[in-house]
């Protein structure tokens, strides 16, 4: 089957994508922006005002005569009570989906609290639904960032795979001078790549073909999730590409053990054969020996001398005969921002770094060509025990810093509500 007969199969399939909040309606309109295709926009708000400012094709106002369409109020009780009292607005929304991505800004109100009740609307119509959400900046507060795990905890048991997107992760990686507009920026950013990175593996003109069978394979029921893009060109360009998408400095997990991996290679049409299989083989190398690792191969010659390598790893916590480990650890959830790296490569560098790739079977960064690079990756904890969404946000023991009981005492801008 050619790749342009395989084009029309893929514009069969129905992909929302659904921001929900203020930091959602964010990443919806820079999503548009961007010009992200073969894509509908569903933008849902408590705040009317910042309702209106969305560019989605379909918007729901949750805002009723006690919140007048001025927000939730920084409580995500309030937020899950609004999406409730819509419920039938958003299924319609909904309706006729396969694929259902939800993007939100977590520990505010709307987004905290309605998120995981647009995700069960999705689920119940049949849609493989997936979340990428952001954590806070630290510098929000305490009670914003235990609301944002409250948030993410409700989120985790109803979709099928979420990411987790640090906002403090992010501004780590960012120059010491970077503006307020610029982070928050960064941070709509980086939900757009979770979502661009799934989407095109779907909607390119493909020639070896990713379908969404292959998508619903890995991210089913996937629970825990990493993602990344890795970008270079030059000499062993696919290596590199593919050791960027799998690694970052700012890496506390990995994709050791994954049992399921969906990897689409994109670049011109003089992409080598051999280069496809080195990219592989390195993925192999990091993965579980009984992983089911799935990949397309996308050529495009408007990408010039660039290859793109994007990963989307599941199956973690498996034995490798398919059955459930022990729970994994929790960790905190990681994303890597879009970066460039430039250097000089000479041939004794270049034999060096794939001496340690082999040695090591370690992703890293190769010291040794001219690398653009973009990287998102994010990895999401286990299930923990189901919590009504609308029940009371819990406390901790003594010594802990307690969990929010209003979010009054700090003054949270509208935007990110």
């Amino acid at each position: 089957m050619t790749g342009i007969q395989n084009q029309v199969l893929d514009d069969s399939t129905v992909i929302k994508v659904v921001g929900v909040g203020g930091a959602g309606g964010n990443a919806v309109n820079r999503m548009i922006g961007d010009g992200l295709t073969n894509v509908e926009f569903v933008a849902i708000n408590t705040d009317d005002k910042d309702l209106a400012r969305s560019d989605a094709n379909v918007k729901i106002s949750l805002s009723d005569s006690s919140s007048r369409g001025l927000g939730a109020g920084a409580d995500p009780e309030r937020g899950a009570k609004a999406a409730q009292d819509h419920q039938s607005d958003i299924e319609q929304a909904l309706k006729g989906s396969d694929l259902v991505f939800i993007t939100a800004g977590e520990g505010g109100g709307t987004g905290t609290g309605a998120s995981p009740i647009v995700a069960r609307a999705a689920r119940q119509q049949g849609a493989l639904t997936v979340a990428v959400v952001s954590r806070p900046f630290s510098f929000e507060g305490k009670r914003r960032s235990a609301s944002a795990d409250y948030g993410i905890d409700n989120l985790r048991k109803e979709v099928d795979a979420l990411i987790v997107i640090s906002n403090d992760r992010l501004l780590d990686l960012s120059d010491r001078n970077i503006s307020m507009v610029d982070a928050f920026h960064n941070a709509d950013q980086a939900l757009l790549s979770g979502v661009k990175g799934i989407t095109e593996t779907l909607n390119a003109d493909a020639y070896i073909h990713v379908d969404f069978s292959d998508v619903t394979a890995v991210l089913k029921d996937a629970g825990t999730a990493l993602f990344g893009i890795g970008t270079a060109r030059g000499e062993d360009r696919a290596v590199q590409a593919a050791e960027i998408a799998m690694s970052s400095p700012m890496l506390e997990g990995s994709i050791d053990g994954a049992h399921a991996v969906l990897v689409n290679i994109a670049g011109p049409s003089d992409l080598g054969m051999f280069e496809i299989s080195s990219a592989m083989d390195l993925i192999h190398e990091m993965c579980s020996s009984e992983a089911n690792i799935i990949f397309g191969v996308s050529l495009d010659d408007s990408m010039g001398d660039d290859l793109s390598v994007t990963v989307i790893a599941t199956g973690f916590g498996l034995h490798d005969d398919g059955s459930q480990a022990e729970a994994m650890e929790t960790s905190d959830l990681i994303a890597v921002p879009t970066h460039e790296a430039q250097q000089n490569s000479t041939a004794q560098t270049q034999d060096s770094a794939a001496a340690t790739v082999s040695s090591n079977a370690q992703s890293k960064q190769s010291q040794n060509a001219n690398v653009d690079s973009q990287s998102t990756q994010a990895m999401n904890t286990p299930s923990v025990p189901e919590t009504p969404v609308s029940s009371a946000i819990p406390t901790v023991s003594a010594g802990a810093d307690p969990e929010p009981e209003s979010f009054d005492d700090f003054e949270v801008p509208e935007f990110l509500r």
